[in-house]
């Protein structure tokens, strides 16, 4: 199992320079991912004024500070983007950070996300067809031969596009997949076949009526994640390379060995990369980093 944090590039995190050094304190310290939200977030009128940093600024100065920590998105909602800018962003952060970048994508949300900044506002099933068109678009730019797309939502005159990503056959692609609980409802697996065409699965569950389960037991997640992760290994093509499965949970509160005892469930349930959300801590102070640097410089529970 590797493990990585996860900043919000909100409140202190605002400020790159804050960003920026508890990035290389986690590479210092031995963690082997830094990751950061992708989103246009800024106050809404009932919130409270919040500073915020752009996701892809912020990993470039990362590039350039660190050697050995991988570094990414968590994640980018491609239907309020378009793709061909991901792509490039992407292909250039890639080659900056000779070849460190990994890109998780997903719908989007909340739903309203795009609508904020004068988007326009699409359902789920409108932004999964955006996804899957958008992820052609991004395969096939990357493989820098001259390559066209015409699609509902998205489209571009043939171009080719260079130089390609470091990494090959494309820069690892970490996809979120809608795990439905309820068995009668196992045939409408479409997102995570679709998170199984690429390098890495974000785990979401959701009950009979189609609706997120926010609350559960970690022993219900652990049966989840076991059940997702045997569908994977018996529904991947063989052959198709390695294979990520990703959770994101906090251990802050734990000493040590306890952390090393949990991330050990997890990884025998089949998770590959922990990401410690740690980062929910800056909401209780969003102007102190200390407490999250501390929690870095633990260092990961292996």
């Amino acid at each position: 199992m590797r493990f990585g944090v996860t900043l919000p590039n909100v409140g202190y995190g605002g400020d790159p320079a804050t960003l920026t050094q508890l990035a290389v304190d986690a590479e210092e310290a031995g963690w082997d991912g830094v990751f950061f939200w992708d989103t246009p977030y800024a106050a809404a009128p009932d919130e409270p004024p919040m500073w915020f940093a752009d996701a892809w600024v912020l990993l470039s100065a990362i590039a350039v500070r660190t050697e050995r920590v991988r570094l990414g998105t968590m994640l980018t909602p491609l239907a309020w983007h378009r793709p061909w800018l991901i792509a490039r962003q992407a292909a250039t952060l890639d080659r900056l950070s000779g070849g460190r970048l990994t890109l998780s994508v997903g719908l989007g949300a909340p739903d309203d996300e795009g609508p904020w900044f004068g988007g326009d506002a699409f359902d789920r099933r409108t932004r999964a067809a955006m996804l899957d068109e958008a992820l052609a678009v991004l395969d096939g730019l990357w493989s820098g031969k001259p390559f066209a797309y015409e699609g509902e939502h998205f489209s571009h005159r043939e171009v080719t596009f260079l130089p390609r990503p470091l990494q090959q056959p494309r820069i690892p692609v970490w996809v979120v997949g809608a795990w439905p609980r309820d068995p009668a409802m196992w045939p409408r697996r479409k997102s995570m076949r679709r998170a199984i065409r690429y390098d890495g699965l974000l785990p979401n569950v959701f009950d009979g009526n189609g609706e997120f389960v926010f609350e559960t037991t970690p022993e219900e997640s652990l049966d989840d994640l076991s059940a997702m992760s045997a569908w994977v290994e018996r529904e991947r093509p063989a052959g198709e390379g390695p294979y990520d499965i990703v959770v994101e949970r906090s251990l802050a509160d734990l000493d040590d060995d306890a952390a090393r005892a949990e991330a050990a469930r997890w990884e025998e349930a089949g998770a590959t990369w922990w990401l410690d959300d740690a980062w929910q801590e800056m909401w209780a102070a969003p102007d102190d980093p200390e407490p999250l640097r501390r929690r870095i410089r633990r260092g990961p529970p292996r």
